[in-house]
């Protein structure tokens, strides 16, 4: 790569959120780093650089993290709400979502079909922009069409030549860009799949306004179980990476919500899944669930059944969607520990993580703490939730020992990847130490 191109990618990295899955290779005793950036904000990014790493667990690895800021508060986020965020289908696709569906309520007949948000994709902001250089009405699937006319506006000028489809072939370069771009990496990454990234925006402490957008459509659970959920998963992925440059365009991808929950005397909450739930009987998890379209509607005034739910209400307030993202999480946490809301603290937003054995389903990871003590918890657990039927026991580890955590520890087996999830998440965000600006 010459200097300018060089340049221009270093210019990229400053501006624009990616997460790097590298690898390196000796090519007749030269390294060799392969890069490809098919989208801007399209959270399928695959950027290759070889070098030396270890994955953390197979299950699970980190879209976007927000350690930069310790997190983010409810009025730091916002979501732009639209059906071009929908999964893609057709007609054979929804036969076999049918199949699946039937046959599911055949074995299960208590299942019902309710409405999720799903998850397309983010954008981050740097310390001038907000991490989008488009419209709201132009699709991310244009982006590349419309590269041209990004460039020449100031802090968002860069050069693209140098980097897609293309090669860095001197290992000096590739170092240099790595170096200086390390933020940009978590420690606990995995790399193991080309949808795997995460994002961080530089010196931002002091930016006005929302810092994080995600952009959202709508999906259900009977068509995560008949995509994410199914045996033809893989298919699916391969499928969307030939007909839309997108592994994940077919799936369902509902975004679930989970709680590191933290007691006044520095304990982290687990709970112990029912051998009866539908998926990870028996692991330890967090408190969590989904945010709910239908509470949406409902807190606007409008009382609509769970198939016939659209996005038109919702997209006169976002910020009604943001809420329910937030207080969803506490909701969780509610039904399913019996801790009274009253009790918990504002919910701050870790990051996302992926869980890999639903074909990279996302979870937004929150820290909640709670003004009660551990002893106060494990007694109220014991009286029992609206949910406590989801679980069996509930288990309290120290903050320092969650901090330490890792594929090696004996306790890491015993963990559902939403749990391996939310813990890679608060070792990197570390929300609770010592304040800093937000």
């Amino acid at each position: 790569m010459d200097r300018k191109k060089a340049r221009a990618a270093v210019l990229k990295f400053d501006h624009w959120v990616v997460m790097m899955h590298y690898s390196w290779t000796e090519n007749k005793g030269r390294g060799r780093a392969r890069v490809s950036v098919p989208w801007l904000f399209y959270p399928h990014i695959n950027f290759n650089l070889e070098m030396a790493t270890s994955v953390p667990d197979p299950e699970v690895s980190v879209l976007l993290h927000c350690g930069h800021w310790r997190g983010l508060l409810e009025s730091q986020v916002q979501v732009e709400l639209s059906e071009r965020f929908n999964r893609q289908t057709d007609s054979a696709l929804e036969r076999h979502i049918n199949e699946v569906w039937t046959e599911r309520l055949f074995k299960e007949p208590w299942l019902f079909n309710g409405a999720k948000f799903r998850l397309h994709s983010f954008c981050l902001a740097s310390s001038k922009h907000l991490l989008s250089a488009y419209s709201s009405q132009t699709s991310l699937m244009d982006v590349e069409e419309n590269r041209d006319s990004l460039r020449g506006e100031g802090d968002l000028a860069w050069d693209s030549s140098g980097i897609r489809n293309g090669c860095i072939n001197k290992m000096e370069n590739a170092k240099s860009i790595l170096q200086k771009k390390t933020n940009i990496l978590s420690e606990t990454s995995s790399t193991c799949d080309r949808r795997q990234f995460e994002g961080v925006a530089g010196e931002c402490h002091h930016h006005s306004g929302p810092l994080l957008t995600l952009r959202l459509g709508l999906t259900c659970y009977k068509d995560y179980l008949g995509t994410n959920w199914s045996c033809g998963a893989a298919e699916l992925r391969q499928r969307g990476e030939t007909e839309f440059r997108d592994p994940l365009a077919l799936l369902a991808q509902p975004l679930g919500v989970g709680a590191v929950l933290c007691t006044g005397d520095d304990q982290v909450v687990l709970i112990r899944r029912s051998q009866k739930v539908a998926e990870a009987g028996g692991l330890l998890d967090i408190p969590g669930g989904h945010p709910e379209p239908k509470v949406v509607c409902e807190r606007l005034g409008e009382a609509v059944n769970e198939e016939q739910i659209g996005v038109t209400t919702m997209q006169q307030r976002p910020d009604a969607v943001v809420a329910e993202l937030f207080s969803s999480v506490c909701a969780e946490i509610r039904d399913e520990v019996n801790i009274p809301l009253s009790s918990l603290g504002a919910p701050v937003l870790m990051g996302v993580a992926l869980n890999h054995t639903s074909a990279g389903r996302p979870s937004a990871e929150f820290f909640v703490s709670c003004s009660l003590t551990s002893e106060e918890v494990r007694n109220l657990y014991w009286k029992g939730g609206a949910e406590a039927n989801e679980s069996t026991d509930v288990i309290f580890l120290s903050r320092k020992d969650v901090l330490q955590l890792n594929r090696s520890s004996p306790l890491w087996s015993e963990l559902c990847p939403s749990a391996k999830g939310a813990m890679l998440l608060y070792q990197t965000v570390k929300p609770d130490r010592d304040p800093s600006p937000r």
